[in-house]
């Protein structure tokens, strides 16, 4: 009983990580997540990560509460090997080219080699918001798409 209270008492905003070592493991996903339960899924088969962050941080900008409009992504793939970032990135874009149409605002991503993520494994911290999406009337129809 005592375990499934802990896994309840999750708080609202997670990020949810793996390793290629770790990959057997599979977090538990929210069903009321399916905008980042996608987002995983898909970088997952498209890029073979050996590491992969999926952070929701609509919870940062002028959105509704439980929005998942805005994320950052750490992808960390054998992949990207040899490509430039401009590369890596247009990669992950198209990946994610469905929901960066429908329901994603905006996604950061930080796309690196298994080498530079062993150099250097740090997460890119997000700016505070200016407040843009509350001008940008493409956001209020993404969030209702994003809702079905």
């Amino acid at each position: 009983m005592l375990p499934c209270v802990l896994r309840s008492a999750r708080p609202a905003v997670q990020t949810l990580a793996f390793t290629r070592q770790t990959a057997q493991f599979r977090p538990q996903m929210a069903s009321d997540r399916p905008v980042e339960t996608t987002v995983r899924a898909k970088l997952t088969a498209a890029l073979e990560p050996a590491h992969l962050e999926v952070i929701n941080e609509s919870h940062m900008h002028a959105v509704p509460p439980g929005s998942e409009s805005h994320f950052r992504v750490v992808v960390v793939s054998s992949r990207f090997e040899g490509l430039s970032l401009l590369q890596r990135h247009r990669l992950v874009n198209e990946t994610l080219r469905e929901e960066l149409s429908n329901s994603i605002h905006a996604l950061a991503i930080q796309a690196k080699t298994p080498e530079q993520w062993e150099n250097n494994p740090s997460l890119a911290k997000s700016p505070p918001c200016m407040g843009g999406s509350k001008h940008d009337n493409t956001v209020a129809d993404k969030l209702k798409a994003g809702q079905h």
